[in-house]
């Protein structure tokens, strides 16, 4: 996992992240039949076939109320910062070590169903998803007759792209503030967020989740800001709650203006010497071919009147090269400048 993954992680490591996910980024008849008070996080560790274990899934289980009975829901999340163009069959395994675990611990005894699956995929890229939903669409057609066995695996994505600034900012949901956090361009707005986020985060259970988001602001988004202002991300502080951040963020955007300007001056400076150094480097060269041509002139043609001097101090290095070429062939002043 990329650290931007790990970072989605340890925040849909909580159950609101899990319900706001669900309720705000979900339209489906059976969401309300869910109970969020018995989210429970499994911890499951799958071995694969060449002897890997994956330690860093992320499965929630939930109640859910069907008209005869409970039961369980999976949610297994695949945070992504790079596009997978075989995601589908990567979920379709991950599906298929779940039940296995399931089976072989016993949790579901023998002669029932597996319970339902929905594996959602948080991609939180720049680039455009364009990988298939759907392990099918990743096999070449099959001839007549063996289309029915076809492997099918469908994965839910959830791409903060596809949402608008100003639909995510009418969800009262902590989804859509990580997602507007992401989309942040300036530091107002991420103070404006972290001031929704405070509001909903109010009760003492939320403490863990307070403590995640100023986590993840001080790891990911806060070097992504300081690099884009041209800032260390020394520059801002370490920082462990929300309330934190805000009062932080109020000093740093003073303090980082002051910088900007500083370093506005300073860079402005060191360019000036620069581009100080070229052009006297320029005045020198223009200099001697200037002097060097008038020696040549006067030793040819003896006397220079007042319009070849003009000429030749109102003209670039190139110019006077080409005139200096000219002094060999030509038989008088006039011609020399002629061409």
């Amino acid at each position: 996992m990329h650290e931007h993954d790990l970072g989605y992680a340890k925040l849909f490591s909580h159950p609101r992240m899990i319900e706001d996910l669900l309720t705000g980024f979900m339209d489906e008849a059976w969401i309300p039949g869910l109970d969020f008070s018995t989210l429970e996080k499994v911890n499951p560790v799958y071995v694969t076939d060449d002897f890997r274990k994956r330690t860093n899934d992320l499965i929630w289980k939930i109640r859910w109320s069907a008209p005869e009975r409970w039961l369980y829901i999976y949610l297994l999340l695949e945070p992504q910062s790079t596009m997978v163009e075989i995601m589908a069959l990567r979920i379709d395994l991950y599906l298929k070590l779940l039940y296995q675990d399931l089976h072989a611990s016993g949790k579901i005894p023998t002669g029932e169903k597996f319970p339902p699956a929905l594996p959602i995929v948080l991609y939180n890229g720049k680039q455009r998803w364009s990988a298939a939903h759907d392990v099918a669409d990743l096999i070449e057609e099959s001839p007549p007759g063996l289309e029915r066995y076809r492997p099918h695996a469908r994965y839910l994505l959830v791409d903060k792209n596809h949402y608008q600034e100003s639909e995510l900012r009418n969800m009262s949901n902590v989804v859509a503030a990580l997602f507007r956090l992401e989309k942040s361009r300036t530091l107002e707005d991420v103070r404006q967020v972290i001031r929704d986020l405070d509001g909903w985060l109010n009760l003492p259970e939320h403490g863990t989740l307070r403590h995640a988001f100023a986590n993840w602001l001080n790891r990911i988004l806060a070097p992504r800001l300081s690099k884009r202002h041209g800032m260390h991300p020394e520059a801002i502080a370490e920082i462990n709650d929300l309330k934190e951040v805000h009062a932080m963020l109020a000093d740093t955007a003073d303090e980082w203006v002051k910088q900007w300007v500083a370093q506005g001056i300073e860079k402005g400076i060191e360019k000036g010497i620069e581009k100080g150094i070229e052009k006297g480097i320029e005045r020198g060269r223009l200099d001697e071919a200037s002097h060097t041509l008038i020696r040549l002139l006067r030793r040819k043609f003896g006397p220079i009147p007042e319009w070849v001097t003009a000429r030749v101090n109102s003209a670039d290095v190139d110019t006077i090269e080409n005139w200096m070429e000219n002094v060999i062939d030509m038989h008088s002043l006039e011609e020399v400048f002629a061409s």
